[in-house]
């Protein structure tokens, strides 16, 4: 059948379709993202035929240490248990997708988790190169990683402003699941701010009911203008099949994560010092308030930037930089990611006269979490002489997944050592007390002058170790 082009009636149609649509029905879509008006089949096509060039398959390979009892490190003990000699390490592979977002500077977006241990990293475009990766940066935090390839004959995904979304809108999905290759699928925006889901440590998905399957993680969710609008990441399911709940990164976190990346490698989040908890029903009540979107402080550390700015416990922060505040999660993700040294806006309720909330606007500059966290005790037990330990830095594997302290250094020969403590161990607990920094771990064990009772986590495997 030969194309005609469209009558005039048509594109007129066309139009009032799409304002009904942006207008009546709440979703933002323009005349030229409806291409079947005035052709024989509605289809996606030619946004796709513009689009699909950006979407890359990414193939990795990689070499992970196999994680084992601490005894089994020791030569004597294998020695005299006969216990053979293990592999240490064992080959990685994955596949995945991104997005290229900056043609000139070939760089790509996906997921920290589809590059991690990743010592070599293959990107397919759709033309069929095979391209070799060079690592920028990842954080596993918002499970964004950013790569670099080759700027020759790139084709970029411009970027939607996600806060713009609405429940309801189109997008469509692209990937390469179970590595297939690229596929696309299409569906709405079904929920927006999803956090609490315990998937990253900072959490502010787009919720879609566009089939995402393993090998879509770091492919594309765009609207259909063929703009990038997140960053598909995970499913809900049980079956690990998709059963029409996925979960994407919105671009605007992703753009602020790459933004640091290129520039430091690393993101360096900040923080206020503050410990939020939600304010649910009850809390509202007992507050005097109908709202119950907010979060409530309940502790202010001591000389951090919420100290300085004169934030007390009691006090509702309900928005940060003009954002409506939903819950503690919301104060977490904006903080988290502005970058260290920024100034940032809070809109607190605080208890004024005659008991009535006022709203009151309070100005902080962030600092790093490591500023914030630097311990101001000395490690004083003479058990653990030989021993270095830190915070849990950002990137490492256990980095949002754990509190404790970690293992910097440990002397052969020193008391640690010989209990089975090891370079890059992470210590939980102190005699069965939880430690979540390195101020807590110190206190705590300068505390015990008896044997240390160590809950330590090496990858996979936990153990205690008992350090005499």
């Amino acid at each position: 059948m030969r194309y005609r082009p469209p009558s005039i009636a048509a594109i007129a149609f066309g139009k009032l379709v799409a304002a009904l649509l942006s207008g009546m029905l709440g979703v933002q879509v323009s005349h030229a993202a409806l291409p079947w008006f005035g052709s024989d089949h509605p289809t996606l096509a030619p946004m796709l035929e513009r689009v699909t060039p950006a979407v890359v398959n990414i193939a990795t390979e990689g070499r992970v240490r196999i994680q084992q009892n601490p005894l089994f490190e020791d030569p004597f003990f294998r020695h005299f248990f006969g216990v053979p000699n293990q592999p240490l390490e064992r080959k990685t592979q994955s596949l995945g997708s991104g997005v290229i977002v900056d043609a000139g500077r070939g760089l790509v977006i996906t997921n920290a988790h589809v590059i991690a241990n990743a010592q070599q990293i293959t990107v397919t475009l759709r033309d069929g190169r095979r391209i070799e990766a060079k690592r920028i940066g990842s954080d596993t935090e918002t499970d964004v990683a950013v790569i670099q390839i080759p700027s020759e004959r790139l084709t970029a995904l411009p970027m939607a402003d996600s806060d713009q979304l609405r429940v309801g809108d189109f997008v469509v999905a692209i990937g390469n699941p179970f590595g297939l290759g690229q596929t696309v699928t299409s569906g709405i925006v079904s929920a927006l701010g999803r956090s609490g889901l315990g998937i990253e440590g900072y959490e502010d998905f787009i919720q879609t009911d566009a089939s995402i399957n393993p090998g879509n993680s770091g492919g594309a969710l765009v609207d259909l203008d063929g703009r990038l609008t997140g960053i598909n990441t995970a499913i809900f399911s049980g079956t690990g099949g998709s059963i029409g709940i996925g979960f994407a990164i919105p671009t605007n976190m992703a753009r602020q994560v790459m933004e640091q990346l290129v520039d430091h490698g690393q993101v360096r989040r900040g923080q206020l010092g503050v410990q939020l908890q939600d304010l649910d029903i009850s809390l509202a009540e007992a507050f005097g308030l109908k709202d119950q979107q907010g979060a409530v402080i309940v502790s202010v550390l001591e000389d951090s930037p919420a100290a300085k700015a004169s934030l007390k416990a009691g006090d509702i922060v309900v928005a940060v930089n003009d954002r409506n505040v939903i819950n503690a999660s919301s104060v977490r993700n904006i903080v988290g990611l502005l970058r260290v040294g920024e100034r940032v806006q809070l809109d607190v309720l605080r208890k004024g006269l005659f008991g009535r909330n006022e709203r009151v606007e309070i100005t902080a500059t962030v600092t790093s979490q490591s500023k914030t966290l630097t311990s101001s005790a000395a490690l004083e037990n003479p058990r653990l002489d030989g021993a270095k330990f830190g915070e849990i830095p950002n990137d490492a594997s256990a980095y949002g997944e754990v509190e404790g302290v970690m293992v910097y250094e440990v002397k052969r020969g020193s008391r640690a050592w010989l209990s089975g403590i090891r370079r890059e161990d992470i210590i939980l607990s102190v005699n069965r007390i939880a430690v979540s920094n390195v101020n807590e771990f110190y206190q705590l064990a300068n505390k015990h002058r008896g044997a240390l009772l160590l809950h330590i986590l090496r990858g996979d495997n936990a153990a205690f170790v008992v350090v005499r």
